[in-house]
């Protein structure tokens, strides 16, 4: 499991509870959690990461919310563990900021039970740097700093062959690790916490970052990566996801939809014009 980046004391205290909870097992209980989410009076609470996925659940709940009688709230969490987690336990009835090879891999690991419900978009993983301007430029000898997460690790290794820069083992899956790369061709890596890679950019050569990172980070994977990942059979959409049972909850099925509308999908492409792309209309499964 990755180690966890400080939170605010307020989202620590409520993640602390989570974890109480599920390791006392008092929300564990499948029927519990979806007792208390079923409540359609009850605001929709909805962990995020704070860029793009908190932006898009706020101008739903502050634009289109009320004209379907949802109540959202919005948490904001700046790691990939704790909204799972949070979720899990019920302490959340939601969570939206990961893709599904790094579900499935965080659900086997620890023995979670969160499901997807719908695609809301795709944020491209690029290579970034600040020492040099064009792909030939990365030369034997200089040091690319890379996602430590098992899925992010291996798209990130994925991003660098299709780029030529090294070269991995045949038959490597998406969980591709260092140990894959049949040729490094005289590269070296540093391996980080994902949120963390951004800010290494000017103690390394290059930087494979995670779109949502990139973002606030300044940076615009349209403009500013040397290399950026296809849109097209990407299998990397972000969605919305809950604890297995409650899918069909109302306040769920509200969001789903709202997620999905036009306005949403305008908000998207004027906002962040290239940054993320909308991934309506692919099953989340």
């Amino acid at each position: 499991m990755r180690k966890n980046i400080k939170l605010t004391a307020g989202i620590a205290a409520t993640a602390a509870l989570a974890l109480g909870l599920t390791a006392c097992g008092t929300a564990s209980d499948p029927s519990s959690t979806k007792d208390a989410a079923g409540s359609a009076d009850k605001p929709l609470v909805v962990a995020a990461s704070p860029t793009p996925h908190a932006d898009i659940l706020n101008f739903v709940k502050d634009k289109l919310a009320a004209k379907e009688g949802l109540k959202l709230e919005v948490r904001e969490f700046t790691d990939y563990v704790l909204p799972n987690t949070a979720t899990e336990s019920g302490q959340v009835d939601a969570n939206f900021f990961q893709h599904k090879p790094y579900l499935d891999d965080f659900n086997k690991k620890n023995n979670t039970h969160i499901v997807p419900v719908v695609n809301v978009h795709l944020e491209p993983l690029g290579l970034y740097s600040k020492k040099v301007t064009t792909l030939k430029d990365i030369k034997a000898g200089q040091t690319i700093a890379v996602p430590n997460d098992t899925t992010n690790e291996g798209r990130a290794l994925h991003l660098l062959a299709e780029n030529g820069l090294i070269t991995l083992k045949a038959g490597v899956g998406t969980d591709a690790k260092l140990s894959d790369i049949a040729d490094k061709k005289g590269l070296e890596f540093k391996e980080l916490e994902a949120a963390t890679v951004p800010r290494a950019l000017n103690d390394v050569d290059a930087a494979v970052i995670n779109g949502n990172y990139a973002i606030e980070a300044k940076l615009n994977p349209a403009k500013d990566a040397l290399a950026v990942e296809k849109a097209e059979g990407n299998p990397y959409a972000n969605f919305l996801a809950v604890k297995q049972g409650n899918e069909k909850d109302a306040r769920v099925q509200k969001l789903v939809k709202l997620l999905n509308s036009p306005e949403v999908k305008k908000y998207i492409e004027d906002t962040y014009k290239g940054s993320v792309i909308p991934a309506f209309g692919a099953p989340a499964a």
